[in-house]
């Protein structure tokens, strides 16, 4: 990797991308350095009710409770973000990433945690690129690279994530948020 790591930042995926695991995502760079990087897709819901996989993170889940696809590789482990309250902890299970919110170690008990996490969402599996790939994938076009806000990982409205976040940049941006779901079509 030269350059910028663009860790906590949001990868937008544009109509170039042509893999479907990707199609009009929003995904949080958890790390990005020389060996590559690692993501959560955020606007991907399931069905699966939280309350089944993992019953004790259910009272902590943010709205809607559900497990997420975080992305292609390895869907059958569990990666948990967090946003912490306003507290001083250590010790938590917890990792920043942007502010207020971080990884959280879903194989504490979620009773040692409760007092300084406000709201848990678990993803299946995660999205990752060898070194160099995702570099190639941003220079061909196929993602666009933006601010995260903290309201955008634990939204509440995850299937307009990707509108949002594109409309909010303004300009040409804005624009592509309007683009049907096959261009095609267009």
């Amino acid at each position: 990797m030269t350059g910028t790591s663009h860790r906590g930042r949001l990868l937008v995926a544009t109509p170039v991308i042509g893999d479907p695991n990707f199609h009009r995502t929003v995904v949080l760079l958890l790390e990005h350095n020389e060996q590559g990087a690692l993501g959560l897709v955020l606007n991907r819901p399931t069905d699966v009710a939280l309350l089944d996989p993992l019953p004790e993170w259910e009272g902590l889940a943010a709205s809607p409770r559900v497990v997420f696809v975080g992305g292609p590789v390895e869907q059958g482990a569990a990666i948990g973000l967090a946003q912490r309250r306003p507290v001083q902890a250590s010790g938590d299970g917890f990792d920043p990433i942007l502010g207020s919110i971080g990884t959280l170690d879903l194989s504490r008990d979620p009773h040692d945690v409760d007092e300084t996490i406000e709201a848990v969402r678990v993803f299946a599996g995660y999205a990752g690129w060898g070194p160099r790939q995702l570099e190639h994938e941003l220079a061909a076009g196929a993602w666009i690279v933006v601010d995260a806000h903290p309201d955008d990982i634990l939204c509440d409205h995850p299937g307009e994530l990707w509108r949002d976040v594109l409309r909010r940049q303004g300009g040409d941006l804005a624009l592509l948020s309007y683009c049907p779901p096959d261009p095609s079509l267009n």
